[in-house]
C-alpha cells in the first residue's frame, strides 16, 4: 500500500447526506451544517461558493468542488445574492429567520430545491461525522479544491445522478460507496497536480530511498520497525536513510512512524465497535495502556477524550 492508498482507505460514508439540488435563479443557500467535508458536482448551470473569509469562487458546469472544514459558507447563483435558505446540523432546512422549509423544498426521492426542472442541478454529498474521512487526509487538503470539467475520466457523476432518484433495497449503501469513489477519484487527481502543495511525505513516495521505507510503514504499521530495519529494506545505511528521510519528509523516520500510527488510531477509535486493545494491536502498540500513554503524550488528550469529541492537534 502506498501513501495515497493509505490516505484514501479512510473515506467511509455512512448514510451520507446525498441530494440532487434543483434550483432556479435567484437562489442562495447558507451552509452551516458543521460537516467536516462536502462534495459538490455541478451537472447543470453554475454556482458561486462564497466563504465568510475569502473571495467567492465560481463553480461551472462539469466542475467538482470539495469543501473541507466546519466553517460556514454560502452557495448562490451570483456572488451578491442574499441567502434565502439555511442548512443546519442534522439536515434541518429553514429560512434565515428560522421557518422550516423541509416540506416546501422536497421534490421527490433525494431531490430538493425550487423546481424539478431547475436551471441549476448540483449533486451534493456530505460526510457528516469525524472518522468518516481520515484526519490526516483532511489536514493536507485546502479548504476548497476544484477539479475542472473533463479533468476526471470517470462515469461516476452521471451514475451518482441516476442512482440518487432510485428507492430500492440497499440503496443507501450503494450511494455511500459511489460518494466514496467520487471523492477518491477527485483527490487522487488533485494530489497528482504539481501545484497541489502535497505534503513532503507524499512527494517522497517516489524517492528511491525514502519511498520503500514509507511503503513498509504504510503496508504494515503494526510491525516493530526500527531505523535499522527500514534502512535494510531500503538498501541503505541507517545514517543515509535517517538523513534523507528527514530532508524529504521533514521529520525523522521514527517520529513519522509515531505520527502515522496515532493518526490511524485516531480514525479507528471513532469506529463504534473498536476497543482500545484492538486498535493498539492494529497500529503497533503492545497494549491498550501503551497506546493510551502515547496518545496522551503526543496529542495531549486521552483516547477516551478523543472519542468524546475533544479536538486533536493537526497531524502534519
Amino acid at each position: 500500500m502506498d501513501a495515497l492508498a493509505s490516505l484514501l482507505d479512510g473515506p467511509r460514508a455512512r448514510n451520507a447526506f446525498l441530494i440532487r439540488a434543483l434550483l432556479d435563479p435567484p437562489w442562495s443557500v447558507r451552509i452551516q451544517d458543521e460537516a467536516p467535508l462536502c462534495v459538490v458536482a455541478m451537472v447543470r448551470g453554475d454556482a458561486w461558493v462564497r466563504p465568510d473569509d475569502a473571495p467567492a469562487e465560481h463553480l461551472r458546469p462539469g466542475e467538482i468542488m470539495v469543501v473541507c472544514g466546519r466553517d460556514p459558507y454560502t452557495v448562490a447563483d451570483a456572488p451578491d445574492t442574499r441567502p434565502q435558505v439555511v442548512i443546519h446540523p442534522g439536515e434541518r432546512c429553514t429560512t434565515p429567520d428560522g421557518r422550516s422549509l423541509t416540506d416546501e423544498m422536497t421534490l421527490g426521492v433525494r431531490s430538493w430545491g425550487t423546481n424539478p426542472d431547475g436551471a441549476t442541478l448540483m449533486l451534493v454529498g456530505t460526510y457528516q461525522m469525524d472518522g468518516e474521512v481520515s484526519r490526516r487526509l483532511l489536514n493536507v487538503l485546502p479548504k476548497r479544491l476544484t477539479m475542472p470539467a473533463g479533468a476526471l475520466d470517470t462515469p461516476l457523476v452521471p451514475l451518482l445522478n441516476a442512482e440518487l432518484v432510485k428507492d430500492e433495497p440497499g440503496q443507501e449503501a450503494v450511494l455511500d460507496r459511489l460518494l466514496d469513489l467520487l471523492l477518491i477519484a477527485v483527490l487522487r487527481a488533485w494530489l497528482a497536480r504539481p501545484d497541489a502543495g502535497s505534503p513532503g511525505w507524499y512527494r517522497a513516495h517516489t524517492d528511491p530511498v525514502v519511498g520503500p521505507a514509507l511503503r513498509m510503514i504504510h503496508n504494515n504499521p503494526a510491525h516493530p520497525w526500527t531505523v535499522a530495519s527500514l534502512a535494510a529494506g531500503s538498501g541503505v545505511s541507517r545514517a543515509a536513510l535517517a538523513r534523507r528521510f528527514t530532508d524529504l519528509v521533514g521529520e525523522p523516520p521514527m517520529k513519522f512512524l509515531t505520527g502515522w500510527r496515532l493518526a490511524m488510531a485516531a480514525d479507528l477509535l471513532r469506529e463504534p465497535e473498536a476497543t482500545l486493545g484492538s486498535v493498539a494491536r492494529k497500529v503497533g502498540y503492545g497494549s491498550a495502556f501503551a497506546l493510551s500513554a502515547a496518545f496522551k503524550r503526543e496529542l495531549g488528550v486521552s483516547p477516551q477524550q478523543h472519542r468524546e469529541g475533544v479536538e486533536l492537534p493537526v497531524f502534519a
